[in-house]
């Protein structure tokens, strides 16, 4: 509606200050030329807004004007209090500034919403974070905030999965991300993109170089690029079948939820029941193990092998006698 672009518009140039009419364009989804329109229709309002040319010009607010108005739908005002992402907040220390905003815009919004978002924020939680992800590492994210703020460059050590000892790099920080509960530093390293597990970086310190980031590339182009990196990765997937002991179904398509491929087919008489999973690779296969008896593993040949000699290796270990090691 065009009531909604205009006071769009308006709340962009309050909070950005002067915008160039081709970026307003593209955030509203509308032509240049519709901008203009628009803010024609502002100024004949009474809004103090003009617009200059030339290479650094743009449209902008006469200084110092300011409005109260909100513009906030009943949805828009319930959406602002489902509260996302609630541990991001805390990893970043914001959980006093994010409930004093909160606060600040319940005293602002339209008396007709209030009810509806305080509502909503006692009944809608959402939580970012797995399932039985098992503890996470603390993580101190104040000098990735320091560095990222103030566009300086970063000392990392940082040790990679499956490493034993942590590497040294220098970065250019874009920004953070967090991901299902895990926080990323996602940075370039001489010009190409690379992501950083926050859990993982043991030590960071900020340089007194400034940030050398690539021109016009910002956080979300980034993030867009490893993201697809990361789902589009080829993996050497295996397609396995097995047999479970009716007794622990239940617990095995729990656990096993994401790898189920087909479900078990249980006529509920049967002691054993087949399903079929996937893997990502092979060795993840072992996961099998922690079922112990109650699950065996039929085909294909390469994945019993492979947990045959998984099983082989812990029974290995427990036979040797610990008072003989070094």
């Amino acid at each position: 509606m065009k009531s909604d672009r205009l006071l769009s518009i308006l709340l962009l140039l309050q909070t950005r200050g002067r915008v160039p009419a081709h970026e307003l364009a593209d955030r509203l989804e509308v032509s240049v030329r519709t901008i203009y329109r628009d803010i024609e229709a502002l100024s004949a309002s009474g809004v103090p807004v003009y617009a200059e040319r030339g290479r650094h010009g743009g449209i902008e607010l006469l200084a110092g004007f300011r409005t109260d108005v909100t513009g906030l739908t009943a949805d828009e005002s319930r959406a602002l209090f489902i509260l996302a992402a609630q541990g991001a907040h805390a990893a970043l220390g914001l959980d006093a500034a994010l409930g004093s905003a909160l606060r600040k815009v319940m005293a602002a919004l339209p008396a007709p919403h209030r009810p509806a978002a305080e509502v909503t924020s006692r009944r809608i939680l959402v939580d970012a974070t797995r399932w039985k992800s098992g503890p996470q590492q603390a993580v101190d994210l104040e000098v990735l905030q320091d560095a990222v703020f103030a566009d300086r460059r970063l000392r990392l050590r940082y040790r990679h999965s499956g490493d034993r000892e942590p590497r040294t790099y220098t970065v250019d920080p874009y920004g953070l991300v967090a991901k299902a509960g895990v926080w990323y530093l996602v940075a370039d390293r001489r010009g190409a993109p690379r992501l950083f597990r926050a859990d993982r970086i043991r030590s960071a310190r900020p340089l007194d170089e400034p940030v050398r980031r690539r021109p016009g590339v910002e956080l979300a182009d980034v993030w867009e690029v490893l993201r697809r990196q990361v789902e589009d990765r080829p993996e050497d997937g295996i397609d396995v079948t097995v047999r479970v002991r009716r007794a622990r179904l239940d617990m095995f398509q729990r656990v096993m939820a994401a790898q189920l491929t087909e479900l078990p087919d249980d006529d509920g008489e049967s002691d054993w029941v087949t399903a079929r999973l996937t893997f990502p690779v092979p060795r993840a296969v072992r996961q099998l193990l922690a079922f112990f008896d109650q699950v065996e593993l039929l085909d294909p040949p390469e994945a019993r092998a492979e947990l045959l000699a998984a099983a082989r290796s812990v029974t290995a270990l427990y036979q040797e006698d610990p008072s003989t090691r070094d």
